[in-house]
């Protein structure tokens, strides 16, 4: 530790400390644009421009050292002025600079109430400007269908720049000329490619990046702010909904360090206009193969009708990818009560149970660690697509140090170097045999990493040779747990740790979609399946999708924004949404749908309220009230488990559940943002297969 002074405070800090975190633990406030916690340093700005005693001039605090400080004539400890009149003085002549060629538009900006240059022009700049030239012009560039850029603006900050390369991995944006003639630009004015773009504009201190599909819509001081977990995948990302009114105008990250860190994907930000459109907000009941208009009792009359006197052998429930463990939990104890046992959540048709144990299906070794990992394999995983932001994680664990990661399926850019092994269950099994010099790399990693995706969760024969070579490559010990399973839909480990699996006798998913299998399905929100012919089905959701189009009775369902609902992300991490807003028209929240159809059903359910519910899902499933914890699993035994396992892998290569990574559940589908997204990464596809 080495001793500073900052403003005649004297604090401890490690010696690799910058003047600017030194002055920030001292308490000291140091105004910043360029400068950002997760980039490296640039020094562009200037800002931050402290007065360090001895020094023939300020110093740029975001790019000096405390070990660089030279100590006092008689060796005191540096010493560093962060409210002096030198420092003033250059902090107001920087605010000019910078002020310059910044066009006064202010009252139509975007930017206008969360811009880092306002606030810190009215801390730190002056009234006037001695500047009387004509002001730089910048031609306006396209970026894509998320960003909107005002170049003008621009303070070549560089963050844009820096994130692009550093944390997304998608180098789309440089800087060309210098000087007054320096320009942010994507060279060839095209669209950006990285899942994660729409962080630019949040990174952006002023308005030259900001997000196209929020112009000139919303104001920040209109908006109610409410803290929430995303669905769109199964990472379970920080966010915060904001509202105006009844509608949500738009979703902003949250900082948490264990799981997305201050990031989210442009799925999970632009889903908000999917939220407003296709909207279930009433029960239809088919008459005469066409769909129209009912009340909750007509809804509920059509369902007992065609349930009274059912075989419950011939009646199955299924869950989509959004539902809440509270919904699930009701939906199960209503099966259980009509005696169902045809239950699923495996909509991909993953090998899962949870008679394995909870290890068996969760990403044991958790999200934050992946920094510990030495050496990766995915099988049947493209992180990329699935979970953009663990995938974000990979890259930082290999910006660290050196890390080597092996890849089993689809070729794909992953935004890291990576070694393709090949494409199937075959390479696994050549791997395991010793056949690939990338076996010796995991043998001889201290923390080996295995982790199994949807491409190949479809077979037990491919979890039990992913398993047996995870025991063989020491990825799980008593220090460490290096085998885990990559979910890709919000809803999955919540249904199985509840055990909405099939009961002795049932049918499996795929099963109760053939033609004929059954005569009553109850679907919960899962939107990419079709339904065979024969079968009455029961379609509860939010959206006008390929349920409902297949339903013979629509009940509205609540989306996320508009319950509070509790979720298990990948790694078993229990997490809880809040009520931003209200359903539209009489659709209601999925459990209190259930609770009042078990009442018509003559099978009342035990709970009354979500309180209620709540006591009872906590006294059968204790973890589930720890919320924003990890209840570990005994890797180990479920290794074991998974590794014993029967059944001989298939011969196809392995194929991503996620084919679009815009368009995977009915919200997104129902984006018009998100279509357009998905038709220009079409479009590049088709543009490199030429």
């Amino acid at each position: 530790m080495t001793k500073i002074l900052v403003d005649g405070i004297a604090v401890d800090v490690p010696a690799e400390y910058t003047l600017l975190q030194a002055c920030e633990m001292a308490g000291a406030e140091i105004p910043r644009f360029c400068f950002h916690e997760r980039l490296s340093i640039a020094g562009n700005c200037r800002m931050c421009l402290v007065e360090l005693k001895g020094a023939p001039k300020p110093v740029a605090s975001c790019a000096y050292a405390v070990k660089d400080c030279r100590p006092g004539p008689n060796g005191e400890p540096p010493e560093v002025l962060t409210r002096s009149g030198t420092t003033k003085k250059a902090r107001e002549g920087v605010m000019e600079f910078l002020l310059i060629n910044h066009p006064l538009d202010c009252p139509i900006c975007d930017q206008g109430g969360h811009c880092d240059l306002q606030d810190q022009a009215m801390a730190y700049g002056v009234d006037s400007t001695r500047y009387g030239e004509n002001k730089r012009a910048v031609e306006e560039k396209y970026i894509g269908p998320l960003v909107r850029t005002a170049m003008n603006r621009c303070i070549h900050c560089t963050r844009c720049v820096r994130f692009l390369a550093e944390v997304a991995g998608v180098p789309d944006l440089g800087a060309i000329g210098r000087g007054e003639d320096m320009e942010i630009t994507s060279y060839l004015e095209q669209a950006m490619h990285s899942e994660l773009q729409g962080n630019v504009a949040d990174l952006c201190p002023v308005g030259a990046l900001v997000h196209k599909p929020q112009s000139y819509n919303v104001r920040p001081w209109e908006l109610n702010k409410t803290e929430s977990i995303d669905v769109m995948d199964a990472v379970g990302s920080a966010i915060r909904v904001d509202t105006r009114g009844r509608e949500v105008m738009q979703i902003e990250p949250r900082v948490n360090e264990d799981i997305n860190e201050e990031w989210i994907s442009d799925k999970t930000r632009h889903a908000v206009d999917g939220l407003r459109v296709q909207r279930l907000d009433r029960p239809f009941v088919r008459d005469n193969g066409r769909l129209r208009p009912a009340s909750w009792g007509e809804a509920f009359a059509a369902i007992a009708a065609k349930l009274k006197g059912a075989d419950a052998k011939r009646v199955g429930a299924i869950v989509g990818d959004l539902a809440g463990v509270e919904e699930i939990f009701a939906l199960k104890a209503l099966m259980g009560s009509l005696g169902v046992t045809n239950l699923d959540c495996r909509q991909n048709g993953e090998a899962l149970d949870p008679a394995w144990g909870r290890a068996a299906y969760v990403f044991n070794p958790t999200i934050p660690g992946i920094e510990a990992a030495d050496a990766i394999l995915l099988v049947g995983a493209n992180p990329r697509t699935e979970a953009s932001l663990l995938n974000v994680r990979i890259r930082k664990r290999w910006r660290m140090g050196p890390l080597a990661v092996g890849m089993i399926g689809e070729a794909t850019d992953l935004t890291y170097p990576h070694v393709q092994i090949g494409a199937g269950a075959d390479s696994l099994a050549a791997l395991a045999r010793g056949e690939h010099s990338f076996l010796e790399v995991l043998k001889a990693a201290k923390a080996p990493l295995v982790i199994v995706g949807g491409g190949a969760l479809a077979e037990p024969g491919l979890l039990a040779a992913a398993a047996l070579l995870a025991q063989d490559i020491g990825a799980v010990r008593p220090d460490w747990n290096g085998f885990g399973v990559l979910h890709s839909a919000a809803a999955r480990v919540g249904a199985l740790d509840l055990g909405f699996v099939p009961g002795d006798g049932g049918l499996a998913f795929g099963q109760m979609l053939a033609p004929g299998a059954l005569d009553v399905v109850f679907n919960l929100g899962a939107d990419e399946c079709d339904v065979g012919a024969g079968a009455f089905v029961i379609y509860q959701g939010t959206h006008g999708d390929r349920g409902a189009s297949r339903a013979d009775v629509i009940l509205p369902g609540a989306a996320y924004t508009e319950k509070g609902a509790t979720y298990v992300n990948t790694e078993g991490r229990v997490q809880m949404t809040n009520r931003a807003g209200f359903p539209p028209g009489d659709a209601r929240e999925d459990w209190a749908i259930l609770r009042a159809l078990s009442e018509v059903l003559g099978k009342r359910l035990p709970f009354d309220s979500l309180v209620a519910l709540r006591r009872a899902l906590y006294a059968e499933h204790p973890h589930m009230a720890a919320i924003g914890s990890v209840e570990p699993g005994d890797a180990a035994a479920a290794l074991e488990r998974l590794a014993g396992l029967s059944g001989e892998p298939g011969k196809k290569a392995f194929a991503s559940p996620v084919r679009d990574f815009y368009l995977t559940n009915p919200i997104a589908r129902a984006s018009r943002v998100l279509a357009e997204c998905s038709g220009v990464a079409r479009g590049r596809v088709l543009e490199a297969a030429e």
